[in-house]
Order: structure tokens, then C-alpha cells, then sequence
């Protein structure tokens, strides 16, 4: 039976036995098992005992001041279950299956015990005040029914606004290097007859640094800052730069910026490099020097997988989450992955701080998928197709990555990206959290104790 309970649902049935052990009780009974509900409640359920002045100390005295639990004066190893208690967890693995849940969840447990009518936990109760029909309505929406959904739940949003890159400019040259590559791409566009930065002006400064990584990468592939001087200097139009209004940079190198910022945020970095600005470059597929790439017989994917590798061998914590949380949702049969991904990326990772806050407050990853398919279900997109991310999910990178900024940090942590849901209160993560009894006040202590 207990393979199917879910790890708090187990250590709610381990500290019933506890407390029936320091009583020295003969048996474990059902008012044990409130007991240990009260004593390992979090999040929503301790929210429900709190709202009814519910607390341990009188709840056992008021439980068992009529009728003493038998005891004994020797201390057991292993207490058995009553009766009435076998009776009262098989009646909660019913109430899980019927709820359409594969796990027994601590708010099963918490539903049988407030809807046993034959015992004495129902008396007490409902003498104490406890409304007990408001939380059953409460904790049945907790346990809801997992079902096979086509759409993801945070896709059904006002479509995003275009990035302000404006007010990100100073943001994106923030690190040493590409505050250089953008002081030599300036000083090439002053000796041009230009006045507007374009993606060619940044991408010759980036070969110009002939000692950094990314200039050897691009000498694998035949690149070098003369052969992408030689073939500028027959460029006759920069009319592939234009395609809207103009600014400090041209339209498309604003789009190869924009990308670039966006693709720093999922490789974990809390700057922007000049690798970013070239996967940027590659993403957008417009402008002079990507046309100069193409003429050079450079192929996007493989240029973009060497320079992906060497930032994959950091193992920066975000772009293993990322990964993960993509793994996560082709596993759903999903191909938009959202702040519940995210999450059980977190979960996954295994070895940042937000890992270990979670673990600490005993979410596990199987109990954590379980919750997420019931929140959004499974759905039958090819596995072929991109994966994009929500709305909401690129708020919460945005937001991880304003964290690491504030902290000072080079790259973006888990912790930053945990903290970041937390700021997402009706996001698909959060119900998650909510549902596994976890609330964002608990996070956030957590995360604060570790820094």
C-alpha cells in the first residue's frame, strides 16, 4: 500500500507512529494520524489548522481527555496499526483513486481523516470549531483530477510585448569583453561612412580579439577577420540591415541584440558575452554579417554547437535546469515548457541552493511530476518542433536574471530562479508548490538561511 504514497504523505504515517511510541500506546489509531497531520502541515493545510486556532498541544488533549489511547510500559519497536486505522488508510487510497490520482498525497490523508464520521477525530473537531465541509471543498480542489489536455494553461495569454532593448543597452555591455567588442565596433563604424551600428560592425570587432575562444572557433570554420573584412568590402548595400525604423543600432543588429540578451538568460550567464551576441546572430538569420557567414559556407547548427559546448562544460546550474525542464515537457508530450518545468528542473539539478530548499522541504521530484501532470496533463505534440518557452516562464528568467544582477553574480543560480517563482504567485509552479503544501514564505526563508 505505502509505495503509492507520496514521501510527506509517508512521514505523516512514520510521526503518527511517533507519537502513539512517546504515548506508549499499544497501536497507532486515527487520532494519531490527525496528530501527525497537524504536526507535519505546511503551506495551504497549516494555513486551514491556523484559521481555526488548531495547534498540537491542545488538539491531544482535547483528543484523548475522554478516552485514553491503551498504553503499555514497555517500549515497542514497531506498533501496529488498530482496525480502525487500516480501515481509515484503505478508505485514503480509495479517495486517491477516485480522484483520479496514481499517489496517495498528505491532503488524501487529510481528507479521510476530517470525513471519518466513526471516530473520535470527527467529534473533536467539530467541537473545537473546525469547519470541516469549507476545508473538504478547500482540499479536494488540491487533489484534482489528471487529465489529458491539448493546450498548456500559461500559453492562453495576451501575446508579449517586443523587448525594449533601449533601455537594456547599457545592461548587454556590462561585461568586460563585450564592452570592448562594442568600443572597437564604434570606432569602425567612425571611420565608415555609417552612422548606425550594424550586425557587421560587431561581428568584425568580435575577430578582431584574436586570443579570446570565440575567434578559434570561428578559425575552425574558416573565419578569420580578414576573410570577413575581404568579403564586407564588397558589400554595395546594407539594405538586408534595414527593415524598420532606424536607432542606435540598425533594426536587425537590434534584433541580433535582442536575441543575444534572451540566449545569455538561458545559458545561465547574468551578462552578455560576445558568444551570446554571435548564437544571437544565428538565431535571427538577418543582417550583413550574416549573410557574410553564409557566403563563407558557415553552417548555423554546427557553429552554434561549438560555441554552446565549452559554456556546457561549466555546468552552470540555469542551463542544466533549462535542459532539464525540456526534457520534462517532451516527457508530458509537450513542446511549450512552462514555470512547472522550470520547477521540476530545479528538482532535478539536484545540487544548487534551490535544490536544497526544496528537498529540505520535502519535495521530491516524483511527488512534484505527479502534481504538474494533474495541473496541466499530458499532450501529443511532436517531438520534433521547437520548444518555446511561456509568457510566464520568460518573466521568471527575466526576473532570475535581475536577481543575480542585484547580487552581483556572473551567472544566474537556482537560487535566483526559485526565488524569481516565488514573484509568479498564480503561475502553474507556484499551484505546484501550493499543492505539495509548500508556500512562497517558506521559499523564500529557505533561500535566505543558505545565502
Amino acid at each position: 500500500m505505502f509505495e503509492k504514497f507520496t514521501e510527506k504523505a509517508i512521514n505523516v504515517v512514520t510521526e503518527a507512529q511517533n507519537i502513539a511510541k512517546k504515548q506508549k500506546s499499544v497501536c497507532v489509531r486515527p487520532e494519531h494520524l490527525l496528530l501527525a497531520l497537524v504536526q507535519e502541515a505546511k503551506g495551504i493545510s497549516l494555513k486551514i489548522f491556523k484559521s481555526y486556532n488548531i495547534n498540537f498541544e491542545e488538539l491531544e488533549i482535547a483528543l484523548f481527555k475522554s478516552a485514553k489511547p491503551i498504553t503499555t510500559d514497555t517500549d515497542l519497536p514497531a506498533l501496529a496499526f488498530s482496525d480502525d486505522l487500516k480501515i481509515l488508510l484503505r478508505q485514503t487510497l480509495d479517495l486517491a483513486t477516485k480522484s483520479g490520482n496514481t499517489t496517495v498525497l498528505y491532503e488524501h490523508l487529510f481528507l479521510s481523516v476530517i470525513l471519518d464520521k466513526n471516530s473520535n477525530n470527527y467529534k473533536v473537531l467539530n467541537e473545537v470549531g473546525f469547519d470541516i465541509k469549507t476545508s473538504q471543498s478547500l482540499l479536494e480542489k488540491l487533489v484534482q483530477r489528471k487529465t489529458k489536455r491539448l493546450y498548456h494553461p500559461e500559453v492562453d495569454e495576451a501575446k508579449e510585448p517586443e523587448i525594449n532593448l533601449s533601455k537594456e543597452t547599457d545592461t548587454i555591455f556590462d561585461s568586460k569583453e563585450s564592452s570592448a567588442v562594442f568600443e572597437r565596433a564604434v570606432s569602425k563604424l567612425s571611420t565608415s561612412s555609417y552612422e548606425i551600428l550594424g550586425t557587421e560592425q560587431i561581428i568584425s570587432s568580435i575577430l578582431e580579439d584574436k586570443n579570446s575562444e570565440l575567434t578559434k572557433i570561428f578559425a575552425q570554420y574558416g573565419i578569420t577577420a580578414e576573410n570577413f573584412e575581404e568579403k564586407l568590402a564588397n558589400v554595395q548595400s546594407r539594405q538586408s540591415e534595414y527593415e524598420g525604423r532606424q536607432i542606435i543600432f540598425t533594426p536587425n543588429a537590434f534584433r541580433t541584440m535582442s536575441s543575444a540578451l534572451q540566449t545569455a538568460k538561458e545559458l545561465g550567464s547574468s551578462v552578455v558575452k560576445p558568444e551570446h551576441i554571435v548564437l544571437g546572430l544565428l538565431k535571427t538569420k538577418k543582417g550583413v554579417a550574416y549573410d557574410i557567414l553564409k557566403e563563407l559556407n558557415v553552417t548555423d547548427d554546427d557553429l552554434a554547437h561549438s560555441i554552446i559546448k565549452p559554456i556546457e562544460k561549466q555546468m552552470p546550474e540555469t542551463l542544466t535546469i533549462l535542459r532539464l525542464a525540456k526534457q520534462e515537457a517532451r516527457r508530458l508530450g509537450r513542446t511549450v515548457v512552462g514555470t512547472e518545468m522550470f520547477l521540476l528542473g530545479i528538482i532535478g539539478e539536484a545540487t544548487g541552493i534551490g535544490a536544497t530548499v526544496l528537498t529540505e522541504l520535502e519535495i521530491n521530484i516524483r511527488d512534484a511530476r505527479t502534481v504538474v501532470e494533474q495541473l496541466i496533463g499530458f499532450g501529443n505534440e511532436y517531438f520534433d518542433k521547437e520548444i518555446v518557452f511561456t509568457k510566464r516562464a520568460k518573466r521568471v528568467l527575466e526576473k532570475a536574471w535581475e536577481f543575480a544582477k542585484k547580487e552581483n553574480k556572473e551567472r544566474i543560480e537556482s537560487s535566483h530562479m526559485l526565488l524569481a517563482i516565488t514573484t509568479e504567485p498564480t503561475s502553474l509552479a507556484m499551484r505546484a508548490l501550493e499543492n505539495l503544501g509548500v508556500d512562497a514564505v517558506e521559499i523564500k526563508e529557505g533561500i535566505k538561511k543558505h545565502l
